[in-house]
């Protein structure tokens, strides 16, 4: 039996043609079969603690279609559904905070009530904020600044910047500190009409005053208990929040634990949309009643997502499919 390696560079050459529609679609699709409660198997995520880190198992089969899944860290196997052999190995550094962003793009697209969006802020100066970023200024044209928030002035951060600027060269970026310049916190913070948070922090990162009315943040940061970007205060002045998966998150979003948030207080983004043919090429379509009850819930809109298998099913076949000549096969592996 062969198997396909699909490095990160070919996934980068793989991905870069992939339109942004194509991913919201496909994020879509993901979530709304997840909300069914039926064609598939997702497990929530097995932890494991190592030396220097936590290893993160992320297991998931859809139905769908014929192919199991099973994560390690930057890395996705996908298995024959029939023989459990492998049929590919897919770097997925890229993938992870790709098909994050997609389902963060869907949920901003579904819930935003400012219609040309101009003000972008991110928390974080990591892949995952990269890729948020990214897939927003690619799909908001009118965005016109975009400030990006992290804990120190690094090279990380500054390199960020540097690439951002070249892939968007119409946006204005700045940085700034988390704790150092507060006043200005609060400034880009009631400016912002959307709003991202990817870091690992445990307490706040501004206060629930500084959002204004009809403002939309995606959350997705946390994924254990002690986690937790934004205040209880925060999440109750969305009413309602929508949630990626009721189950993870009743789980593991600190946020919605800390503010004893119930199953009543959550929606599942996949309850939202709709399709008319129960393929993932299918176009989405918005179920605009919900959408409306989840903004007159409260004065803003959130989504908070610790993240599904499913996703990373989905993308991981959608890399393979589009692979064609990309990648090294491995021949008479079993």
């Amino acid at each position: 039996m062969s198997f396909l390696v699909i490095t990160a560079a070919d996934v980068s050459r793989i991905v870069s043609s992939i339109h942004h529609s194509r991913l919201e679609n496909l994020m879509a699709f993901v979530f709304h079969t997840l909300s069914s409660g039926s064609g598939f198997d997702a497990p929530l995520r097995e932890v494991i603690a190592m030396t220097q880190h936590n290893a993160l198992f992320m297991p998931a089969r859809s139905r769908c279609d014929p192919t199991n899944q099973g994560g390690l860290p930057a890395s996705t196997f996908v298995l024959d559904e029939i023989t459990g052999g492998v049929r590919a190995i897919v770097n997925a550094r890229q993938l992870t905070p790709l098909r994050t962003a997609a389902g963060s793009l869907l949920a901003t697209r579904l819930l935003l009530s400012v219609p040309d969006p101009s003000t972008f802020l991110a928390f974080g100066a990591g892949k995952q904020i990269e890729a948020h970023v990214d897939l927003h200024l690619r799909a908001y044209s009118t965005i016109e600044t975009c400030t990006i928030v992290n804990k120190s002035h690094n090279q990380r951060l500054t390199d960020l910047i540097t690439r951002l600027k070249s892939a968007h060269p119409t946006v204005t970026f700045q940085s700034l500190l988390l704790k150092e310049d507060l006043a200005r916190l609060e400034q880009v913070t009631r400016a912002a009409n959307i709003i991202c948070t990817a870091t690992s922090s445990k307490e706040p990162l501004f206060e629930a005053k500084w959002v204004s009315p009809g403002t939309h943040l995606n959350l997705i940061g946390s994924y254990t208990p002690e986690m937790a970007e934004v205040s209880s205060e925060l999440l109750h002045q969305a009413g309602k929040v929508v949630v990626d998966s009721r189950e993870a998150c009743a789980s593991e979003a600190g946020e919605l634990i800390k503010a004893r948030f119930n199953e009543e207080d959550m929606v599942e983004i996949g309850t939202l949309v709709q399709f008319d043919d129960n393929s993932p090429d299918a176009d989405y379509k918005k179920v605009r009643a919900l959408c409306d009850e989840v903004r007159q819930a409260g004065t803003i809109t959130i989504f908070k997502s610790v993240g599904v298998g499913l996703q990373d099913v989905a993308i991981t076949n959608m890399v393979v499919k589009l692979a064609g000549e990309i990648g090294t096969r491995v021949d008479s592996y079993d």
